[in-house]
């Protein structure tokens, strides 16, 4: 469960990239998820190196982002996330239907794992720690990137995209690197994923688990790279926690504990989204403006405190 939060992780930080920094709601993550895990499970089996596979994976990913960022980009909003999610859909349905190639539904199995055979039964342990390496050197990455000039021009954008553009930044390329760093992110989490499992299916590619994703990143705060692993960790913990319900209430079936975690993350979705929408943790802008607010009220109850011949010389 520790290591699926890193993969969770993973999926969040694509989010925030996408999302919380370039303002793009999108609702296709579990589609670079799939196109991760396909590649990098083909790459495998065809014996390619896994460090390799997994490489290969993100830039695959990234590239079916970047094309797909190309083709939508006279959309926003709602508009896009519609399209991202058909498109999501689209490569899970080409993975059912494409059997010379992914299997079919009966999936990809006997999938390579990085030194499993040679560690035995501490590899769960080594991958963990693997899997945790990748999500920490990817949170300091994103954290030096977004802290970067190219950062700010990006939440120009997201702020308001026609003064960017005014403003000389190129808005175009900004979306279509953002859309790729984001996709490639979620093409890695997919290779982790494949190779943790040994096999994969479109099955295990629903449309549900970009809910839990964006559950996490809004959580925690859907523009903090803290805000990402903090808030996958959180929807991890309640999605296993769920699972002893059936022990609690034994008059519950199989089928019917499984609907009642899905209500339970869709209570907590809208619960978050009406008391805290800015997450756990606040972007850097929120918080100052919160911040802020109390000493404009104070200052504004002082000048109207003071008499007018006061207010003046102050203004003088």
């Amino acid at each position: 469960m520790a290591t699926l939060a890193g993969i969770y992780a993973l999926l969040s930080l694509g989010l925030v990239t996408i999302w919380g920094q370039g303002g793009m709601v999108n609702l296709g993550l579990v589609g670079f998820y799939a196109v991760g895990a396909y590649t990098s499970a083909l790459l495998s089996s065809a014996g390619v190196p896994i460090g390799i596979s997994l490489v290969c994976a993100a830039l695959m990913a990234g590239a079916v982002g970047v094309v797909l960022s190309y083709v939508t980009r006279p959309l926003r909003g709602d508009y896009l996330a519609i399209v991202s999610l058909g498109f999501a859909e689209v490569i899970r349905l080409v993975a059912t239907n494409e059997k010379w190639l992914t299997g079919g539904s009966d999936g990809l199995s006997g999938i390579r794992s990085p030194l499993k055979f040679e560690l035995g039964a501490a590899h769960p342990w080594f991958y963990l720690l693997l899997v945790w390496a990748i999500v920490g050197a990817t949170a300091l990455c994103l954290t030096r990137l977004f802290r970067s000039p190219y950062g700010r021009a990006l939440r120009a954008v997201r702020d308001d995209e026609q003064v960017a553009a005014v403003a000389g930044k190129a808005v175009l390329q900004l979306k279509l690197k953002t859309f790729f760093v984001g996709a490639a992110l979620s093409g890695i989490a997919g290779g982790i994923y494949a190779h943790l499992t040994s096999y994969i299916a479109p099955d295990g590619f629903v449309p549900l688990l970009t809910i839990y994703i964006f559950l996490a990143a809004t959580a925690g705060g859907y523009t903090r790279v803290i805000g990402a692993i903090v808030g996958s960790l959180a929807v991890v913990a309640l999605l296993e926690s769920t699972r002893f319900v059936a022990a609690v209430v034994p008059a519950l079936t199989a089928v019917q504990v499984a609907s009642l975690r899905e209500f339970v993350i869709a209570i907590s979705l809208i619960a978050i989204m009406q008391l805290r929408p800015e997450g756990a943790f606040q972007s850097v802008n929120q918080k100052a403006r919160a911040d802020s607010a109390p000493r404009r009220a104070k200052a504004s109850a002082a000048a109207e405190s003071e008499p007018s011949s006061n207010v003046l010389a102050s203004r003088a």
